[in-house]
């Protein structure tokens, strides 16, 4: 198992935890809420900002490993209210152009820093 911090253009931990972990022919990235890494906040007000956002990151996090979003094969979809699904599942639609790797969608009570949307990502590595 290889523990991955610090990677380029993803944002720290808030707890701990690593950003990713590359484990069996997979890298299991750790949730994304929408926090920009340059300044360590969540500045979009709004579901559809945030999903933005989350999706930048996780990009960041594929792309370090030398992967993108097609090497997807797993998401999980974090909505602190179903009223918001429409609004994300169009963004993760456009995010994904056309990749449809396997999802689950939950709603939670509440997200770290207020957070509206969380998506966390298995991806298959090489």
């Amino acid at each position: 198992m290889n523990l991955l911090n610090d990677l380029p253009g993803v944002p720290s931990a808030v707890g701990p935890y690593s950003q990713a972990v590359k484990c069996g022919g997979l890298l299991f990235c750790s949730g994304q809420i929408p926090i920009v890494p340059e300044t360590g906040k969540i500045e979009a007000p709004d579901v559809e900002g945030q999903a933005k956002q989350v999706f930048s990151n996780i990009r960041n996090a594929l792309k370090s490993q030398g992967l993108g979003m097609n090497s997807i094969a797993k998401a999980t979809v974090f909505l602190t209210t179903m009223a918001d699904f429409p609004k994300v599942n169009a963004i993760y639609a456009e995010e994904m152009q056309g990749h449809r790797p396997a999802r689950s969608t939950v709603q939670v009570s509440a997200l770290p820093l207020g957070a509206q949307v969380e998506i966390e990502v298995v991806a298959e590595l090489g």
